[in-house]
């Protein structure tokens, strides 16, 4: 992923000013109840220049409630670009529950590589610095106060701050944006209350307050928290419009027609005359010959290096990633252009655009001939589909401005084939194959590809075990050095005790190991209630199963056939047992179809009673009970 984690989240790299906080200040929590650490107060001042470089003052107080909360506070990290940026650190130290105050010493102030940049020379500039406090115990605070001077902006002659709570009781944090009087400041906030801003001496200055006591838990599943909740996203740009054109400024590329790039492109793609086919051979030798390293999109100048260094270098971050796959694209002639978007869980966007972890922190490439998308990062994912962190939301078009989306559902399907066979000692030997088609071919491929043989046994028992069956597996697939089309994988094994040889038993009426029907229904129900949206994902599955029983047992009762249909759902299951041959079949069908990748609370109300009876019957089980001697 390329994103900046500014605010809070970034703050837990600069001064940790909400970290998984909670304060005994707000109640009368105790021990057991309390959060691990509390913010007791934050406040960072931000002067901005009118050439976008900034100076900016940080001074957080954290207090540690529990012995979790001691890690949580005792070392903080901030971040910087050194070629840029200088930290001065004036005020840092802890003081215990004793009275105690302990003042950091020199040498408890340590610099060392951010580690994103994995040793690549032309990202060594990014630095961490790290503030260890001693003498920190349950009961302590940290104060710390840096000076922070950014020398170049991320953007010329522009700001943008992106800040959302990390989800813990807050005292007090302020922030403040103090900037020329011509250049307003444009807001977008959820939770922090403005102050009317001030205009003296030609600046303005800007004020936002929050505190909190209290967040709900984020349910299973739930969307990214600044979809719906607290949030601040401050900004210089007055549009969309106007920040994809600094974007677009910032991509102008000499080097784009360098003849090792156009060379490259053109031999990649000369037995190939159809321009999608000639675009999937060019992104399959982006994502499988670039090296992948992250900056985060906003940290640093949000301009792209060049496509001729990239491709020497053989690596880069999102925007470079673009980069080199747009200029082989455009040597054989496919438009395209770069699309800005916010990944991860928040499928929507800010009123007011800038860089932040759940703002706009990606960037990935559109191909309007071919009225595609294409995230050349993402090393898993087969050419014709996104990565789930991509799909169904908004993608700034930075060519003119336009916000568009990528698609809201992609194929997947699922076909699943199992057989039992059962000894008459109880113990069984089984075989279970499954085709993979559509968006999860690609993350499965690539996991089993770059597994060893002791990882894919461990693949193998695990899906196994969830079942709830014990015993023996082994894992075997077929073209992992595809790079597209459906994929087969077979895991073979004896089982323990399947069936008891005396008594009587509950036998699951199994359709498929783990990750079918069972696993999809039973991830849709991880809540009771949902007062969160959260992320449905749609796929077609089609589970067939056949259990031979020994003659030493006979069946007592086998599940009845079932069919459920609704907005959302279409499922069926058909379940048949030949007393002659011991021999039990049996078949499930499911199709989710939620047209979206995010359902609401109230899609949730109307299609929990059908997903109840699906886990019910998908649960199901055969009774065996064994002959008498």
């Amino acid at each position: 992923m390329s994103s900046r984690s500014p605010g809070v989240k970034r703050r837990v790299l600069l001064a940790a000013s909400l970290a998984c906080l909670g304060s005994p200040a707000f109640g009368t929590d105790t021990i057991e109840t309390a959060q691990p650490s509390t913010l007791v107060s934050d406040v960072h001042t931000f002067i901005v220049a009118e050439d976008g470089s900034l100076t900016e003052d940080d001074e957080t107080t954290l207090r540690a409630n529990t012995p979790a909360g001691v890690g949580e506070i005792a070392q903080r990290y901030i971040w910087f670009d050194k070629s840029t940026s200088t930290i001065d650190i004036s005020d840092a130290y802890s003081l215990g529950s004793d009275g105690i105050k302990h003042i950091v010493a020199p040498d408890q102030i340590r610099e060392v590589q951010e580690p994103r940049s994995a040793g690549a020379p032309t990202f060594e500039d990014s630095r961490l610095k790290a503030v260890v406090f001693p003498g920190v115990s349950t009961g302590s605070i940290v104060h710390l106060r840096f000076h922070k001077t950014q020398s170049k902006p991320v953007i010329a002659g522009q700001f943008d701050y992106f800040v959302e709570p990390s989800r813990g009781p807050v005292e007090e944090q302020r922030l403040i944006f103090d900037l020329p009087a011509d250049k307003p400041l444009y807001a977008d906030a959820r939770g922090y209350v403005a102050v009317p801003p001030v205009t003296q001496g030609g600046r303005t200055r800007y004020e936002f307050d929050y505190s909190r006591a209290y967040y709900d838990r984020v349910e299973a599943g739930s969307v990214g928290y600044a979809q719906y909740g607290d949030r601040l996203m401050v900004s210089t740009f007055p549009d969309y419009r106007s920040f994809a054109a600094s974007y677009r400024d910032g991509t102008v590329d000499p080097s784009a027609n360098n003849p090792a790039v156009r060379t490259l492109a053109q031999s990649l793609t000369r037995d190939e005359t159809d321009p999608r086919a000639q675009a999937a051979t060019l992104y399959d030798w982006v994502r499988h010959n670039i090296r992948y390293v992250s900056l985060f999109l906003g940290q640093s100048p949000a301009i792209p290096h060049r496509a001729a260094d990239i491709l020497a270098n053989r690596y880069g971050d999102c925007k470079d990633y673009v980069a080199l796959y747009g200029a082989l694209l455009a040597a054989v002639g496919i438009e395209n252009e770069p699309a800005l978007i916010s990944l991860g869980s928040v499928y929507t966007l800010p009123s007011v655009p800038g860089y932040g972890g759940s703002a706009i922190n990606h960037v990935i490439t559109w191909m309007p001939g071919l009225a595609m998308y294409a995230d050349s990062t993402a090393l898993s994912i087969e050419f014709g589909y996104l990565p789930l962190a991509d799909m169904d939301r908004p993608t700034l078009l930075v060519n003119d401005g336009t916000l568009s989306r990528t698609p809201a559902t992609e194929p997947l399907s699922r076909t699943a084939r199992l057989q039992i066979d059962v000894a008459p000692d109880g113990s069984a030997a089984f075989g279970d194959q499954v085709e993979d088609a559509g968006w999860s071919t690609g993350p499965e491929r690539s996991n089993l590809l770059h597994a060893t043989a002791e990882r894919r046994k461990q693949i193998a028992d695990t899906r196994l075990r969830a079942t709830g069956l014990r015993g023996v597996a082994t894992l075997a697939a077929t073209d992992l050095d595809a790079s597209n089309g459906p994929l087969t994988t077979t895991i073979n094994g004896t089982l323990d005790s399947v069936v008891w040889t005396t008594g009587t038993t509950a036998l699951p009426a199994l359709t498929s190991l783990s990750g079918g029907i069972a696993t999809q229904v039973e991830n849709l129900l991880a809540e009771r209630v949902r007062t969160q949206p959260f992320m449905c994902t749609g796929g077609a599955f089609d589970e067939v199963a056949q259990v031979t029983l020994p003659k030493t047992v006979r069946v007592t009762d086998v599940p009845a056939n079932a069919s459920f249909t609704n907005a959302f759902f279409d499922y069926s299951s058909r379940y048949v047992f030949d007393p002659a041959t011991n021999l039990f079949q049996a078949e499930r069908h499911f199709k989710a179809n939620f047209g979206k990748q995010v359902c609401t609370p109230a899609d949730f109300t109307a299609m929990q009673p059908v997903l109840k009876r699906i886990e019910r019957d998908a649960d199901a089980q055969i009774i065996v009970k064994a002959m008498e001697p």
